[in-house]
């Protein structure tokens, strides 16, 4: 076997092992996968994972000879992170909502308790406990009325109804499913964003491809016939992942940086300058 034939087995392994550890990744993301990236700080397989698709799109030798199957592959990847970021956000603030809407119930809450309890009840406690009905479920109502109808403190029932409301306010204050949930999401968003971000600055110095044989010889007969440095240029301008409707850019107009301030507003657990890796050489 010649010297260029062994070379050539190489470059076939390598770029097999760069698309097992695309895959392996699209699964890793993928929100139906058992296996999924919890902690982004905290999972050097996953890095490795990325660092080995960056390096070899970083320091492929001849790049427009780019292998096709790598680089749309590649690119597939920075698509499916990318809407999948966009996914977690909308979750994200779809949380933030709910978890306003609960504070606003736990308040409305202690307002009827209030109003029902024997030590501070209203007169008009029926009439606001039925007007509550559309806001609170149909054990929370009873429970209600319970409290108010009762006429001693001491009475059992009366104890217990003033634990369960308790309870229920405590847990609409708190909210303690929706902060892992938003902790859960964040995670998740870190490991897609640290995807986009690495892997499409990488894939900003590749010319995309050209697949059709007829455009490959179109192409190989106006650069045998007009092969100027000028050009030239213009060739990998007009042809790398930067200049074309960029996912990058739609990471970069995300509402993610919106998101995360709203997020700290509740919870304050982001580093915020480091919430978004950025890749290397990116100019903003």
């Amino acid at each position: 076997m010649s010297r260029s034939g062994i070379v050539n087995v190489r470059m076939v392994i390598t770029e097999e092992k760069i698309l097992s550890n695309i895959d392996k990744i699209q699964k890793l993301i993928n929100p139906k996968s058992k296996k999924q990236i919890v902690q982004l700080e905290d999972d050097s397989y996953f890095k490795d994972l990325i660092e080995s698709i960056k390096t070899y799109l970083i320091e492929y030798p001849k790049k427009k000879n780019f292998p096709a199957s790598v680089y749309k592959a590649a690119y597939g990847l920075v698509e499916f992170a990318t809407n999948q970021f966009e996914d977690n956000t909308k979750k994200i603030e779809e949380l933030i909502r709910q978890r306003e809407q609960n504070i606003a119930s736990a308040g409305q809450l202690k307002e009827l308790l209030e109003a029902t309890q024997i030590e501070t009840r209203e007169k008009d406690w029926k009439e606001k406990v039925k007007k509550a009905e559309d806001s609170f479920s149909e054990d929370m109502i009873e429970t209600l009325t319970i409290v108010g109808k009762a006429k001693d403190t001491e009475v059992e029932n009366y104890q217990d109804a003033l634990k369960l409301l308790h309870a229920r306010i405590n847990n609409l204050e708190t909210n303690l499913h929706i902060e892992i949930d938003m902790e859960r999401i964040e995670d998740r968003s870190k490991a897609l964003s640290y995807i986009g971000i690495e892997i499409a600055d990488a894939l900003k110095s590749i010319p995309t491809p050209v697949e059709e044989p007829e455009t490959i010889a179109v192409a190989e007969e106006t650069q045998a016939i007009e092969n100027t440095p000028v050009e030239e240029q213009q060739y990998v301008q007009e042809t790398t992942f930067e200049v074309k409707p960029s996912l990058w850019q739609r990471f970069k107009n995300s509402k993610f940086v919106r998101t995360i301030k709203a997020i700290t507003k509740i919870r304050v657990v982001l580093d915020y300058s480091d919430a978004l890796p950025e890749g290397r050489g990116e100019n903003n």
